[in-house]
């Protein structure tokens, strides 16, 4: 007769997370990052028999293939989406599998699963764009392939290369701009590739990506493995799935070399153009018309090389400051491009001091401001009977993000003008939850006078974060060709501190621990999902302040909470002093060692001399 196992409780450790949690993961990225480092100096030094011996290695590698998985399974915002074997949310025990199952010599023979396709809508657009979701087993591998080609890659891309690239971002695309055209107006060829990712030619892409046999039949597997819609299958003749792991990689594969072949077709006397490409958007700027005609035909002869084209309702040529074809500047993801004609008191300037007669302004767009606009109005609709303090956080949310997208241009007017047709909206809202109550009572109820900041719009729970918090700051461009895989981590947790997205509370507290992870000590990286983790939870009566918030790893997030509920860390945390009995205790010696690395970012040694320092009295005898 079977004995039956008695069903454990939810504070009772799981053996399988158990074994996952207890990897060596700090161990684990160093390792990975070395092979990086090394294939990115081989590449530069043009080693190409380095590179496919360490990306061999790599691929094989534990450690890398554990890192994959970690990565699509719990820092992905996808993974909970799954593909067309139904798949997502994998357990611990599932990754460790999974894990063994991308090792190339098991991988070998195996074919890709389809993707399966949805169809998303475009920002601000009727029209939707696909998107194909691979399986979660070839999403893993993928992720382990891109770890292998990234760093080779890095080490090739052109410096005015912005999209889907690690340390580099919208925001550097506009400073690349804005110093091309800061001391001379130009015409500019503003284009935009139709459906790039839809019709990379396979043949084209292959032959330049020229890597070892294992990863160009795995490369062309997943390109050929085919698409999975409304229950029909169809094959892929062209183009790279979006929403794969190493699509955008692919993309920029394919598109790579296109400003070197622009700028070998000018001569010095004609004046090289400047490109700027993010992702399948690009600009050329040219001080004549001929220039950008020119440029715009080899343009256009180059992406046929590779089954693309413009498109053409996109594509226009215009000029910074003077009047062309009824137009002045132009839109570049989001912003408003433009140069105005002004006096010698407000004339920038050029390096030898003398004034140049007009001035260079970078905004947001009126486009990116309505659509910002309309999806407030969609948050405010979709409230209309929530709570106060529900419709503040989702309003915060929108409003967050969309002003630190924009707050590295001159967008103070576009802020205050936000701000204003926020206070109109959300007064149409009090007034439709009262329609019977007087302007006084609906003001007395929602806003409430804050010292120094006057009229704002709060409860005593939540307050409306509004544009104008957001600081217009000037954008520190990255340095020429400079990549995260070069070894300078100093200069890109540097950077990290200042990024667009990380300001406010992150961005003080990214300063205050030195841009490392509070629980693993790791240095952040730009590609690295980060979360504000509160040390004593709301729930148990932790507030907002900033001494009891750091930041922390998705993965390190999710592992601290998982040991706070099912092992040593279940009472969270320890108010009060404990006796002689307790601090010999194991379970409380671990819980104040993990309190302690929070607060302070100490190490071990640190802790033990602090625990030492804390329990002697001053003449040397033990506390009671």
């Amino acid at each position: 007769m079977s004995e039956t196992k008695a069903p454990r409780t939810g504070r009772e450790p799981d053996p399988e997370s158990e074994s996952w949690r207890k990897l060596p993961w700090r161990k684990f990225e160093q390792h990975v990052y070395r092979l990086q480092k090394r294939i990115f100096r081989a590449g530069q030094h043009g080693n190409t028999q380095a590179v496919h011996k360490l990306q061999k290695l790599l691929t094989k590698s534990r450690a890398a293939r554990l890192l994959a998985v970690r990565r699509v399974t719990q820092d992905n915002q996808g993974k909970n989406t799954a593909g067309v074997d139904g798949v997502k949310a994998v357990a611990p025990q599932q990754r460790l599998i999974l894990a063994e199952q991308i090792h190339p010599k098991q991988w070998e023979g195996n074919q890709p699963r389809p993707v399966r396709r949805v169809w998303i809508p475009k920002a601000g657009k009727a029209e939707k764009r696909p998107l194909g979701i691979p399986v979660m087993l070839d999403r893993a591998h993928q992720c382990l392939i891109k770890l292998a080609l990234e760093p080779e890659w890095e080490a090739r891309f052109e410096p005015n290369s912005y999209g889907f690239r690690p340390g580099r971002c919208a925001q550097d695309a506009k400073e690349a701009i804005f110093n091309a055209i800061r001391y001379q107006s130009k015409y500019v060829l503003d284009a935009d590739i139709a459906g790039c990712f839809d019709n990379i030619s396979h043949t084209a892409l292959l032959d330049k990506l020229h890597s070892y046999p294992a990863i160009q039949r795995t490369v062309k597997a997943w390109l050929k493995a085919g698409i999975l819609e409304d229950g029909g299958f169809h094959e892929t003749i062209k183009g790279t799935p979006q929403g794969g792991v190493v699509s955008p990689l692919l993309m920029n594969i394919a598109l790579h070399d296109i400003e070197r072949a622009i700028r070998e077709a000018f001569s010095y006397k004609e004046s090289v153009p400047q490109l700027v490409r993010y992702a399948d958007d690009l600009v050329v700027l040219h001080p004549t018309e001929a220039g950008v005609q020119k440029a715009k035909h080899l343009l256009e002869t180059w992406l046929s090389t590779m089954g693309l084209e413009l498109k053409p309702s996109k594509t226009r040529i215009t000029h910074t400051l003077q009047d062309y074809q009824g137009q002045v500047g132009f839109d570049f993801l989001g912003w408003t491009v433009r140069q105005f004609a002004v006096g010698k008191t407000h004339t920038g300037k050029n390096p030898r001091g003398r004034p140049l007669g007009f001035k260079t302004i970078i905004t947001p767009s009126k486009e990116a401001v309505k659509r910002h606009t309309a999806d407030m109005k969609v948050v405010i609709d979709r409230n209309q009977h929530a709570p106060q303090e529900k419709l503040i956080e989702e309003l915060n949310r929108v409003n967050r993000g969309w002003a630190n997208y924009h707050r590295r241009t001159a967008a103070s007017k576009t802020f205050h003008a936000c701000d204003q047709l926020l206070y109109l909206q959300l007064k149409r809202w009090a007034k439709r939850r009262h329609p019977n109550k007087g302007g006084h009572w609906i003001a007395n109820k929602y806003w409430h006078v804050d010292e120094g900041q006057g009229w704002q719009f709060q409860s005593q729970q939540a307050k409306l974060w509004k544009h104008g918090q957001a600081h217009v700051q000037r954008h520190i461009k990255v340095k020429g060709a400079a990549s995260p895989y070069d070894g300078d981590l100093l200069y890109w947790s540097q950077r990290l501190k200042q990024h667009p997205l990380c300001n406010g509370v992150k961005g003080i507290l990214l300063r205050k621990q030195q841009g490392k992870c509070r629980w693993c000590e790791l240095l952040f990286q730009d590609t690295d999902v980060i979360e504000i983790d509160h040390i004593t939870p709301k729930s148990e009566g932790g507030g907002e302040e900033l001494s009891n918030k750091c930041l922390l790893h998705r993965h390190c997030h999710d592992e601290r909470h998982a040991r706070r509920v099912n092992g040593i860390c279940a009472k969270d945390p320890i108010i009060e002093e404990p006796d002689e009995g307790k601090l010999s205790s194991p379970v409380c010696a671990v819980r104040r060692f993990e309190i302690f690395l929070l607060q302070t970012g100490g190490t071990r040694e640190m802790f033990l001399s602090h625990q030492l320092t804390r329990r002697r009295k001053p003449n040397g005898t033990r506390a009671c």
